[in-house]
Order: C-alpha cells, then sequence, then structure tokens
C-alpha cells in the first residue's frame, strides 16, 4: 500500500519566441504519458513542437525514454527522487494498456517533452533553489554540520541495509532541511498557493518555526515509515500482539500497519500458490500414464527399426517428475542415451574451444588413423570431426516424425498424437483429454565418463554458427541441490520456485526467464539469506525480485555449478531490457505479478 502524500503543482515560465507560456505540470500524476488527461498537458504539447529524440513509437524508444527519465531524476535534489521515480514508473505502467497507435504516439511525445523541458522545468528551479541556499552572506556558518550529514545519508546503506538506510534518511532529511531554513531567511515571505498549499521550495510539513514538528509532518513521517520494508519477524503473530500492546502511538500503528502490509503479501502469495500454481494429483498422474505411453511406443519401435542403434533405456524426466511443474502438466522430457565408444569419442569443453561458449561442449572423433569412419555408429552424425547434434536429431526426427504412424498409435491409445513444428527440439503434442495436452520432448543424452551430462539441444542465438555443440545438462544437480537445502532447514525454496515459475508462465512479459536461471538465483540467494522458513516466502520472494533485477542489470547470472557459465547468455540486449523494466516496476507493487495473470 502506497502513502497517498499530496504533492503539489509546479508553476513553469518557458519564454517562447510569439508567447509567453505559463505550464503547470503536475508532480504527482506524471500525466504527460497518460492521454486527454489535462488540459494543461495539451496545451504545452501543442504550443512547443520539439523533434523527436527516438524516432516513432517502439518498445526501444518506450524504454529508452523510461531510462533517460530515471537517469534524469537522479540529479534532483530538492524533490524526493524515490517519489519521482514511483511516478515514472507508475506513468509508464498506466500506459502500458493503451493499442491505438495514435494515443501511442501522443503519449511517447509528451515524455519526450517533458524529458526536453528539463523535466517541465524542474532543473532551472532547483538550480535556482541551489543559489538561494548557497548565498550565506551575513548568515551563520553551518561548521560542516549539512557535510557530515550528506556523508552519512550516503554510507548508510552498507551499514544499516536497505530498511535501516530509509529510516535514517528519513528522520534526517527532516532534521538537515529544518537547519538550514533556521540558518537562511528567506529572501521573499512564503508564497502560498490559493489553494493554501505551499509552492514545492518549502515542504508542507515544514511550518513557519522550524524548531518544532507540527502536526502535518508526523502525518507524512508516519505514512513514508509505512512503505518500508520490514524483516521476517513481522509475520510472527507475537510480534502483532506486542505491536498492539505499545498503545496508540505512531510509531507503533506505522509498525502495525507494516506488519499486515508483509502479511497481506504473504497470504496473496500463499492463495496464489493453492490456487493457481499447484498441480491436482490426478492431472499429474494422467499426464504421466500419458508421457510412459508414448516412451513405451517410442522404445517399441526404435527396437524393432534399428536394433543396431547404440542406445541404453529411455526414460522419463523433467519437472513433472520432480513434483516442479506449475499451473498445468503439460511437458516432459523423454531422455535417449546414447552409446558412444570410449576410445573414438572425447568431450572438449566450450571454454577451450576459438567460440569460448561455457556451459556447452564439443565431442570430437578420435583415433581415425586406427579407426576409420564407419567404425562407430554415430560416424554419420559427424560434421567437421565433431559428433553434431542437429544430424543426431535430423536422424531421430526421419524415425520419431516421419515413419511412426501416429494417427493409428493414437487411435489405438485414444490420444491425438502430432509432431510439432516448427522446432528447436523434437517434440511431440500429445491430446490425452478434450482440454489438456502433454508436450513431451525428444532428447538424444550423452553421458560422459566424469558425469556431465550433454544433451542435443542447440544454442538459442547462434544454433547455425554453433551447430556441433551439445548443451550441459545442470537440471538434474540443481533439482538435488534445492530439495536437499529445503530437507535441511524445513524451508520454502522448492515453494518460492513454483510461485516464480507460474509468474513467468502466466505473464507474457517473462516467459523468457526459464525454470534453470530461476533456480540459480534461488540457490544463491540461499548462499546468503539462512531464513528459508515457510513464514518468510514474502520476503524471500521479494528479495528474488531485486536479485533478478540485478543479474539483468549486470547482463549475467552465473551458474551455482559452474561460475564461468552465463545463464543469460542465450538472451538478446532487448529482451534483457524488457525484462528487467517489468521486473523493476514490479519491486514498487509485487502483488501486481500475481494480479495480472
Amino acid at each position: 500500500m502506497r502513502a497517498s502524500v499530496q504533492q503539489p503543482f509546479v508553476a513553469v515560465n518557458k519564454q517562447e519566441e510569439d508567447c509567453n507560456l505559463n505550464l503547470v505540470i503536475p508532480i504527482k500524476e506524471f500525466n504527460f504519458l497518460f492521454p486527454n488527461s489535462h488540459g494543461a498537458c495539451e496545451t504545452s504539447v501543442s504550443a512547443r513542437s520539439e523533434p523527436s529524440l527516438m524516432g516513432g513509437w517502439s518498445r526501444s524508444a518506450v524504454l529508452q525514454l523510461y531510462r533517460a527519465l530515471l537517469r534524469a531524476g537522479q540529479h534532483l535534489q530538492y524533490t524526493d527522487r524515490d517519489y519521482y521515480r514511483r511516478a515514472v514508473t507508475r506513468e509508464f505502467r498506466r500506459c502500458q494498456t493503451l493499442n491505438a497507435p495514435a494515443e501511442r504516439e501522443d503519449a511517447l511525445k509528451r515524455g519526450q517533452f517533458f524529458l526536453n523541458s528539463r523535466l517541465g522545468g524542474l532543473r532551472e528551479r532547483e538550480r535556482s533553489m541551489a543559489g538561494v541556499n548557497g548565498d550565506r552572506k551575513g548568515k551563520k556558518d553551518d561548521n560542516g554540520l549539512g557535510t557530515a550529514i550528506d556523508f552519512v545519508l550516503s554510507n548508510a546503506k552498507l551499514v544499516l541495509g536497505v530498511g535501516g538506510a530509509a529510516m535514517l534518511g528519513i528522520a534526517t532529511l527532516a532534521v538537515k532541511r529544518m537547519y538550514d531554513r533556521a540558518l537562511s531567511a528567506p529572501s521573499s515571505p512564503t508564497k502560498a498557493e490559493p489553494s493554501g498549499r505551499r509552492s514545492w521550495e518549502e515542504p508542507s510539513w515544514l511550518g513557519s518555526s522550524p524548531r518544532t514538528l507540527n502536526h502535518d509532518m508526523k502525518q507524512n513521517i508516519s505514512r513514508s515509515l509505512q512503505t518500508l520494508p520490514t524483516s521476517s519477524s513481522s509475520f510472527k503473530p507475537d510480534s502483532l500482539h506486542r505491536v498492539m500492546g505499545r498503545g496508540g502511538g505512531c510509531s507503533g500503528k506505522a509498525e502495525l500497519q507494516r506488519a499486515r502490509l508483509r502479511l497481506s503479501l504473504q497470504e496473496h502469495l500463499w492463495a496464489f500458490f493453492h490456487e493457481r500454481v499447484a498441480i491436482p494429483s490426478e492431472e499429474q498422474a494422467v499426464a504421466r500414464r500419458a508421457a510412459l505411453d508414448i516412451c513405451a511406443e517410442l522404445r517399441v519401435f526404435l527396437h524393432a527399426k534399428l536394433p543396431d542403434m547404440p542406445l541404453r533405456e529411455m526414460y522419463l524426466s523433467g519437472s513433472l517428475y520432480d513434483d516442479l511443474q506449475v499451473v498445468t502438466a503439460d511437458h516432459a522430457q523423454l531422455m535417449v542415451p546414447m552409446i558412444l565408444e570410449k576410445n573414438l569419442w572425447s568431450p572438449i569443453p566450450g571454454e577451450d574451444t576459438i567460440m569460448n561458449v561455457p556451459g556447452f561442449w564439443l565431442v570430437r572423433r578420435e583415433n581415425l588413423e586406427y579407426f576409420p569412419r564407419g567404425s562407430s555408429y554415430w560416424d554419420r552424425c559427424m560434421v567437421g570431426g565433431y559428433l553434431s547434434p542437429k544430424s543426431v536429431l535430423e536422424v531421430f526426427e526421419k524415425l520419431v516424425a516421419g515413419s511412426i504412424n501416429w494417427p493409428a498409435i493414437g487411435s489405438v491409445l485414444d490420444y491425438v498424437i502430432r509432431p510439432v513444428v516448427p522446432s528447436e527440439t523434437l517434440t511431440l503434442e500429445v491430446q490425452y483429454e478434450t482440454d489438456r495436452r502433454l508436450y513431451v520432448d525428444f532428447l538424444p543424452l550423452l553421458v560422459m565418463e566424469d558425469g556431465v551430462s550433454l544433451i542435443a539441444k542447440p544454442h538459442r542465438l547462434a544454433a547455425e554458427r554453433h551447430e556441433n555443440l551439445w548443451r550441459q545438462s545442470f537440471r538434474v544437480a540443481e533439482t538435488a541441490k534445492l530439495r536437499a537445502l529445503d530437507q535441511e532447514d524445513g524451508g520454502c525454496r522448492c515453494a518460492c520456485l513454483k510461485v516464480v515459475k507460474a509468474v513467468c508462465k502466466l505473464n507474457p512479459a517473462l516467459t523468457r526467464l526459464n525454470a534453470s536461471q530461476l533456480t540459480n538465483v534461488i540457490l544463491l540467494l540461499s548462499e546468503q539469506e539462512g531464513d528459508w522458513t515457510q513464514e518468510a516466502l514474502a520476503d524471500r520472494f521479494m528479495q528474488l525480485l531485486r536479485a533478478l533485477v540485478g543479474h539483468l542489470e549486470a547482463g549475467r547470472l552465473p551458474s551455482i555449478l559452474n561460475l564461468k557459465v552465463n545463464l543469460f547468455c542465450e538472451l538478446t540486449p532487448q529482451e534483457i531490457d524488457e525484462l528487467g523494466y517489468t521486473l523493476y516496476c514490479a519491486l514498487s507493487d509485487p502483488e501486481s505479478l500475481l494480479r495480472t495473470v
């Protein structure tokens, strides 16, 4: 719940060539991106038409404008930068519902005009205020108190953390502003607006006497403190009783309000988990039976069609069998282990090759002078001296998609079975009920002597350039490590993973985040945070969102099992920006991720 702090309007005087306009820009609403809002904004855009710096409307132009507005707000001194950032974020989120091209163009032009006019004149007014406050002729010296306060605020986050720094910042900012006002007499009497509110140069909670805290200041600081994060102890029932027993003080009410807000997120997360995330056991059982029927048919066909193909027993795998699948039971993996001769094939890590792609491997053919081509069954899939996963998939695709009579098999099993085209891997779509479908990925698998598991799944961005690369699979080890940590302390890591997976699956803007990336973020957080109890789910969920934003901003997410591997290497810069923007907006309102699905 956000604090409803009233913000005044800013009057900005702009001198044009033909006329002198008085532009009134509301700080609170930032309606420069909301079409058909206030007449003042309409007048400003029509009166001053500047060429667009970012071209026509596009996702990249909107992201560029959003980043430019955030960067411009970093230099504000007399305006609350956190409030400015929240207002910009809220306005961009409101404009996501625009569908008409004309409305989108108009909204983008309003935002560009606001940016080109130096935030509607805020920068000029702050510069003038800095000049007034910097003129200390005939006034007392502050003895370096302001410098000391700035130093404490800048280093508070390192010592106290985010919540402590925010509380210290609000209290210190109030003291500093009162102190500055006591030292500097105003050059002119305070001018109040017709509505009775003061101008933005003088916060509403500073009265005529800087030495006393008036009623407005107490209320506004209390409302600001209500938005600060709290620890996981706020979820405990006894903490609520302690707060309620302290009396009717402002601090006790604020702490009670914070506890209720965090409990609200906790309740929403668990409600979302039980209503949308968890899959009924009956649905999982039916999906597993359908996957097992497909596996049995493929096993019989391959052994009868190609009895000399060196394969181990196929088996089913994936989140459906780890109890980590969410929303619907719609995906399974059919692992097809291949047998390679030890003296004919050797694996090479991707980081040791000229391609330098950690997490991918080459499988090189050895001893051709002693064992010529044809000595191994898989020599037919060799390209340039290396075993090509693309060629292996083509061999199986001819068999699975081209030779098997799936309509006949489906009629026997009472399923509708058809290959998925196009697909980066060999995938079968199985409709086992009228409204339920299961997608089975056919994945050739290599298990090397050192335990490295390689699957025939090409690189997403460079499949043609790196067609000989085999992907290293960490799924089994990651899942085992996650479950072991939960078993040790009875934690909520698996529940948190399933909630985030469901959010990403149901939110189109987050579908590029896969289970491996989310699992590794949780495992990395587990090395820093020890409290993973069920009562701390809301705290860990928020911490997970912040960690994802940080990794996306850096453009790198290391694998917990191999720090050289960047799990974001298959995302484009534009996709990283869009993911980061969506998650960053969700930090101020995490429940929106649960409402939009």
